[in-house]
């Protein structure tokens, strides 16, 4: 079951044409979001992102395109399996395609398809989890960098090199040869005390759980954070190395190349951000 401009439609429905922009011209954007017994976690947090992920790219934003509405449509969706069950959601907006392929039609629909997911909270998991930095391509440092679009080539050949040499996951460079995140979500780097994150402006994604672990740890009294470039020779320095995303939370890399690190901070971390957010749903209730 998948909702397509509000209507509900089976999994093998078709809904797309050969026109689609989201498929000819990877004219889209998305948010990948947990819903937890009936509730969306960081709601707002991921509304407000799409929208301006909308305006950067002149979408047409339809007026009754609010936060209820936009919560509405999730449940909608979501609610058809059972309130306990906990969801993977990604909800996608593309231009609508004109006549003539090469224009666009700024106004959109948009797609909310879901998936189960194991654990209603976040997990961190003890598995061995290496990685190596894939140097085939590199992302370059822009506004349109910092959004979730349906562009992911660099993602798909990356996924594909990391399978091939039995690493769990890659490193992303920018053009300057900075690791900006992984192919799994942004990336933090701990030395002592110090808590390092790339800054936006070097490429990375403008993820919703590394504007929330950013928060907790601005809090922490025993770690400094620094959101600035980390250079690939800082990575065999580090004593923590670890990735977020909005669905899989913390990810603790155990390993890069011959050095094996620990995941004391991770340990840390996890607890307070699945306090953070069932606060966000306390705060939307």
């Amino acid at each position: 079951m998948f909702n397509f401009n509000g209507k509900l439609l089976n999994e093998d429905d078709k809904i797309l044409d050969a026109k689609n922009r989201g498929l000819q011209w990877g004219d889209a954007v998305y948010e990948e979001l947990r819903v937890v017994s009936g509730e969306v976690i960081f709601l707002e947090e991921h509304y407000l992102r799409l929208m301006s992920s909308m305006r950067i790219l002149r979408m047409e934003i339809p007026m009754n395109f609010t936060m209820e509405f936009m919560e509405e449509e999730i449940l909608k969706t979501v609610l058809k399996e059972g309130l306990k069950v906990t969801k993977r959601v990604k909800f996608t907006v593309f231009r609508n395609s004109e006549n003539d392929d090469a224009l666009a039609n700024n106004s959109i629909s948009y797609i909310v398809t879901t998936s189960i997911l194991s654990n209603p909270f976040y997990i961190l998991e003890e598995n061995e989890y290496e990685v190596e930095l894939f140097k085939d391509f590199y992302k370059n440092a822009s506004m349109l960098s910092n959004l979730d679009t349906t562009n992911k080539i660099l993602n798909v050949v990356g996924r594909i090199y990391a399978q091939e040499n039995d690493y769990n996951d890659c490193l992303v460079l920018n053009e300057q040869k900075q690791v900006i995140e992984s192919l799994n979500g942004n990336i933090f780097l701990i030395q002592k005390n110090v808590i390092k994150t790339p800054p936006l402006t070097d490429g990375c994604l403008n993820g919703i759980l590394r504007k929330k672990v950013i928060e907790i740890i601005s809090k922490l009294e025993d770690y400094e954070l620094q959101e600035l470039s980390i250079s690939p020779f800082e990575l065999q320095k580090a004593d923590e190395l670890f990735t977020i995303n909005a669905i899989d939370g913390i990810i603790s890399i155990t390993k890069y190349r011959k050095k094996v690190y620990s995941n004391f901070v991770a340990k840390n971390l996890i607890g307070k951000l699945n306090a953070a957010a069932r606060m966000s749903v306390s705060k939307a209730i």
